[in-house]
Formats: structure tokens, C-alpha cells, sequence
């Protein structure tokens, strides 16, 4: 069956690549390919964007990136400066000939994309347009990584700093926040704590922890999904992921608190087969305390 599905994603991908012109030489009859035709249009119509946010964005590496841009600053489409503040950052932005190359492109893809929808009668346009979206957010549930992060780093403390602050602004009270989010961070590490976080590329979109206490299950902590990655399952994913490493320490059971304001979080504990029990704990900001077998 893995086969099969395999032989399916291929020939999906080979059908795309071929559709919209990524194997031509010169992308849309424009004289260059579709690495730097994409990374022009990434670039926008603002005053500029950082070159590491470019690689972030397309997740490239920053030789690749440099090549590009190389190539586009020879064409006069774009340039390239030192940041004003950090000489190590450096900025992109387009020129007006490069402002005017990115309108072409739109108009071109546009074409492009009309091209593949006017063959088609309003029913397979709608089948097509509703498949392509569903893919979308499939693609991109399965390109974030979900990987431990057990040094307290950056990317931890930043997620964990978004999870207060969200749980500052849904809150029905003042939450209660702890006094260093370094300090929180370094807890929920060994041999203390774990705690993983899911990245898209190099952006960190999601996290959670596992708290170890002598004696007693480990607790779920700290489960967070960032708003541009939610609707894609990745909730879920982090919570079987807490669940199995807390299989991996010997543990038959996963506890968790939660707030009443978190309604969604709620539901997915009692999909996930958690059953809500007596408070096992004092945490202060918690009105549901649930507990799970671990089979």
C-alpha cells in the first residue's frame, strides 16, 4: 500500500513540474529560471526584506540564495545593502525595473493559471481549485518537523513567550505568568522535563513539554500552535509525540491541565481519549485537570 501511495506522490509530482513550466530553462518566457523568477516575486513591492527571511521563506540554503541574487542584481532587478544597524544583515529590495519584471510575472501567472482552468468545465474547475487547496494544506502538514529541543534554546523560550501571551489575551482572569520565561524554559529539560518543537523550515511554529515529578505520571505542559500552521493537524501530532515519549520513560499514564477558555484545546484532549479527574495539582491557571491511559 506505502508503495503504491509512493508511485501516486511521484507522479503527482512529475504531472506539476511539468504543468506549470519548472523544467523550462527561461520560466515564462522571461529569460531566466524559476528559482530566481520565484525569489523575485518573494521580494515584493515594499521597501525590502531581510536575505534571511528570503531563505526562510523559500527554505534555501544561503548559497543558493546568494547565487540568485547575484544573477538578479546583474539584471538590475534588485539590490542588495548591509543593514543599517547590523552590517551582517543584509536587505533586498527591487528596483524599478524589477518592480515592473514583477508585475509581468503576475500577469503571466495569472495567464498560466487560467490556462489550466478554462479546459475545464465549473464543475472540474471547482473539483480542481478545492483538490489544489486541500493539497496545499496537506504539503504543508507535512513539511513541519517536530524535533526535541532540550536545551531551553531560542526557539523554545519563543514559543513558550507566544504561549502566555495568548493565554493573556483569551483568559476570562489575569493569567498567572511565570516570573522568566528563560527560567520556565530551562524546567521543562532533562532530566527534569523534555520539551519538543515543531518547525516549518527554520520557523518554529508549535511546541510542548513533558514535566517529571517522583512518584506521580508526567504531566503535558506547555502545549502551543502557532496561528499560521493551525488547521493542520499539528495539535494532534504534538500530543501523540508528548505520549510517546512518555511511554519511552516507563510511564503508564499522561496527565494535563488546562483552562476553560482553551475550548479547543478541551476538545481535542477528549478526542485524543483523555478523561477529565479530580485536580492533582495547584496550578493556577487551570479549571480541567485530565488523565490518559497510555496503551
Amino acid at each position: 500500500m506505502l508503495e503504491d501511495m509512493v508511485a501516486q506522490v511521484r507522479s503527482f509530482n512529475r504531472t506539476v513540474t511539468e504543468r506549470v513550466g519548472a523544467l523550462d530553462e527561461q520560466y515564462l518566457g522571461r529569460g531566466r529560471s524559476l528559482g530566481e523568477a520565484r525569489l523575485l516575486w518573494e521580494v515584493g513591492t515594499a521597501e525590502g526584506v531581510e536575505v534571511r527571511e528570503l531563505r526562510r521563506r523559500l527554505q534555501i540554503d544561503s548559497g543558493y540564495a546568494s547565487r540568485l541574487l547575484r544573477s538578479l542584481e546583474a539584471q538590475g532587478l534588485v539590490e542588495v545593502r548591509e543593514g543599517v544597524r547590523d552590517r551582517r544583515v543584509r536587505n533586498v529590495r527591487l528596483t524599478a525595473s524589477g518592480r515592473g519584471e514583477r508585475a509581468e510575472l503576475d500577469r503571466l501567472s495569472d495567464g498560466l493559471a487560467l490556462s489550466t482552468l478554462e479546459p475545464l468545465d465549473d464543475g472540474r474547475r471547482e473539483r480542481l481549485v478545492a483538490a489544489m487547496a486541500e493539497v496545499e494544506r496537506l504539503l504543508l502538514a507535512s513539511s513541519i518537523a517536530i524535533t526535541p529541543d532540550d536545551s531551553g534554546g531560542e526557539d523554545a523560550q519563543w514559543c513558550l513567550e507566544q504561549y502566555f501571551g495568548e493565554l493573556t489575551r483569551r483568559f476570562r482572569r489575569p493569567a498567572v505568568l511565570p516570573p522568566s520565561i528563560a527560567a520556565e524554559s530551562r524546567r521543562l529539560t532533562p532530566p527534569d522535563g523534555l520539551t519538543v518543537v515543531a518547525r516549518r523550515g527554520s520557523e518554529p511554529v508549535g511546541c510542548g513539554s513533558l514535566k517529571f515529578s517522583p512518584g506521580a505520571p508526567p504531566d503535558i505542559k506547555r502545549m502551543w500552535v502557532a496561528p499560521s500552521a493551525r488547521g493542520l493537524g499539528l495539535g494532534r501530532r504534538l500530543l501523540r509525540t508528548l505520549e510517546q515519549r512518555a511511554r519511552d520513560s516507563g510511564a503508564t499514564v499522561v496527565r494535563l491541565e488546562t483552562n476553560a477558555a482553551l475550548v479547543e484545546a478541551i476538545a481535542m484532549y477528549r478526542a485524543a481519549g483523555y478523561v477529565e479527574v479530580e485536580a492533582f495539582n495547584d496550578e493556577p491557571n487551570a479549571d480541567h485537570w485530565f488523565e490518559k491511559p497510555l496503551a
